[in-house]
């Protein structure tokens, strides 16, 4: 199974949980396990910014900046430690320099540890991203570990949220998302660019499992072959009881049983998109998890993805002050 490589750090800022909104329950409050698990590998990216022309075979191009930046499932981790969120990461690290360098940056953040697994040999995850003001290509290599169960994972952590970085689906997810029912798990599933589609049942019948699906605009349509991202959430609002749709630079949409909301995207400058979805995603949970309306997790995640952009990787990621701060300034 393919997975996603994503984005990166900062130092570490500790902020209390944001308080849910009047009249609504943090969904987490009665839960004794962990709050959300992580399920997914680390990335380390070296984002290349500022390109001085097309990449092509048998051309050189120069960039006019140059990151290494944790990222993959670390981004996530960490985005949802910054804002206070209790996290487990269910991740491998080997003896190699890009294991050590993410291993150093979770332990800064303050990510516990107990769901990491320590291999003798290397387990290298890179990305060698070249970013552009609106988008990027991306060029990943990772060494093959073998994956523990997630259904295993799932009992043995009994989260309140599952969150998979990537479209999974086949008949052992099926049983580990069928194990997250009976534990009274939500969980939140992102697409990456994964190659299914609506039309295959083991698809239809994984994401019928999940309470939150978010994939870009480009996945979207592919995954339920419309032309349009309006016919596509409504596809999607058929099959997963929330559904989210990036739209970059467009903002984003979302579907919740009856309810439609659509947010704009925040004129900020832009250093590199790398980690902009996964940093979306972090925030929408979090309101998410705070007992938050469909609008106001959207708001969240479209202030969380726009901070992401203006560092390298997810290097801007908001802790919990930043993000009250950037919602309060947001037009109704």
């Amino acid at each position: 199974m393919v997975h996603p490589h994503g984005v990166p750090q900062t130092p570490r800022r500790d902020a209390p949980l944001v308080e849910p909104p009047a009249g609504r329950a943090d969904r987490t409050a009665r839960r004794t396990g962990a709050q959300v698990l992580v399920v997914g590998a680390y990335s380390v990216d070296l984002v290349f910014r500022e390109l001085a022309g097309q990449v092509a075979f048998g051309s050189e191009v120069w960039a006019g900046g140059l990151g290494m930046v944790p990222g993959g499932a670390f981004t996530l981790a960490m985005g949802l430690r910054r804002l206070g969120r209790d996290v487990v990461w269910a991740a491998d690290f080997g003896s190699d320099v890009f294991s050590r360098e993410v291993l150093a940056a979770a332990r800064a953040e303050g990510i516990g540890e107990h769901g990491f697994r320590h291999h003798a040999q290397p387990v290298r995850n890179v990305t060698v991203a070249l970013s552009g003001p609106q988008d990027r290509a991306m060029i990943a290599y990772e060494d093959p570990v073998p994956a523990r169960p997630l259904a295993e994972l799932i009992a043995t952590h009994r989260p309140a949220v599952v969150m998979l970085p990537y479209l999974q689906f086949g008949p052992e997810v099926s049983e580990a998302l069928d194990v997250a029912a009976r534990h009274g798990a939500e969980v939140f599933m992102d697409c990456q660019d994964y190659a299914g589609h609506l039309g295959m049942p083991e698809v239809t019948k994984a994401l019928s499992q999940v309470q939150v699906f978010a994939p870009n605009e480009t996945e979207a349509l592919r995954i339920t072959g419309t032309d349009g991202v309006a016919e596509a959430l409504e596809v999607l609002a058929d099959v997963v009881p929330v559904a989210v749709i990036k739209r970059g630079r467009d903002g984003a949409v979302a579907a919740e049983g009856g309810r439609r909301a659509t947010r704009a995207a925040l004129p900020v400058p832009v250093v590199d998109t790398t980690g902009a979805g996964d940093c979306f995603n972090v925030g929408f949970l979090h309101e998410r998890l705070a007992g938050g309306s469909l609008d106001s997790c959207l708001a969240a995640g479209v202030v969380c993805g726009a901070a992401a952009v203006t560092g390298p990787g997810s290097s801007a990621a908001l802790d919990s002050a930043g993000l009250r701060a950037r919602l309060a300034r947001l037009p109704a």
